[in-house]
């Protein structure tokens, strides 16, 4: 097996490990789903299950790097390895700090708390920022001009999941979510204020 296929199948582990230990302590504890049955958030998950199966093919097949690469493997290497740590540190801070608020996809007969503390200071979706690192990862490591469509495309979905969330999350929690969206950036930044 392959160094990157090693790689991203240990990155996998961990992550999508993190994703269902939440997901099946939640709905434990509720008793309720967690998950929406919307057609963005079925898009996406079906969307991600493809990228990483596209990843790992292409680690496999070892036919992934660009032609030409001027980026040595070493530094592809270290810079993907820097990105899935982010990737699992952010995830982390966002399953851990939405608590009982974590949702996958938008269930519009549930209301939760307006969670505004911890990462969500800093980003109104870090778990969608961690998968966009996690594009990012792959793409570096594998130096795969198809894993950087495929991100591009995949930007495209995650960015539809948010904006159905965002219309929903201001009908829910008016004016405390605009007041939010003002103090703090969607995907990355400083928070103003």
């Amino acid at each position: 097996m392959h160094e990157s296929t090693s790689l991203i199948l240990l990155h996998q582990l961990l992550f999508q490990g993190m994703f269902f230990a939440k997901n099946i302590s939640l709905k434990r504890k509720l008793r309720i789903p967690i998950r929406g049955f919307n057609l963005e958030a079925n898009l996406s998950i079906a969307f991600f299950v493809f990228f990483i199966a596209v990843a790992i093919y292409l680690s496999l097949s070892g036919n992934s790097a660009i032609e030409n690469s001027t980026v040595p493997t070493s530094i592809s290497n270290l810079c993907a390895v820097v990105l899935m740590l982010a990737n699992l540190a952010i995830g982390w801070a966002a399953l851990k700090h939405l608590g009982d608020s974590w949702r996958v996809g938008v269930i519009e007969e549930q209301t939760t708390a307006l969670v505004d503390s911890g990462i969500y200071r800093c980003s109104r979706n870090p778990f969608f920022v961690a998968y966009l690192l996690m594009f990012a990862a792959y793409t570096v490591l594998l130096q795969s001009l198809a894993l950087l469509l495929l991100s591009l495309l995949g930007f495209g979905m995650v960015h539809s999941m948010v904006t159905r969330e965002e219309k929903y999350l201001q009908v829910v929690h008016g004016s405390a979510y605009s007041k939010y969206k003002q103090r703090v950036p969607r995907y990355l930044g400083r928070p103003n204020a």
